[in-house]
């Protein structure tokens, strides 16, 4: 499995907004994507910014190429992106996932291929 990393910031004023049309967007268009195994959405305040981390879990390089292009390791973005984002970071991270595990009731630990 591989974990995407996506980072921004924007406007605290802007935040709520701009979590609205994350979940139209680029949400929206990872949960649609085929080998997408899921995300997760971070926020950080820092006062008058607000950084947002996204994490996205692919079974392949070819689903997130499937997502992001074939120069996959370039940071994806939107028209609107820019009425919101104080900078427009050029890459993105991707990270092999050795072990995942939630305390959550009623949840196991992710058996990870190879493991």
């Amino acid at each position: 499995m591989i974990a995407r990393t996506w980072h921004g910031i924007v406007p605290t004023t802007k935040k709520d907004n701009y979590l609205d049309y994350l979940q139209r967007t680029g949400l929206h268009d990872y949960s649609g994507t085929k080998g997408n195994l899921g995300l997760q959405v971070l926020e950080r305040v820092e006062g008058d910014i607000t950084h947002f981390l996204l994490i996205t879990f692919w079974d392949t390089t070819d689903s997130i190429k499937a997502f992001a292009g074939e120069q996959y390791e370039k940071a994806r973005y939107y028209p609107e992106d820019a009425d919101y984002l104080l900078e427009m970071e050029p890459y993105v991270h991707h990270y092999e996932v050795m072990e995942m595990r939630s305390s959550l009731p009623g949840k196991e630990q992710l058996k990870l291929p190879g493991t």
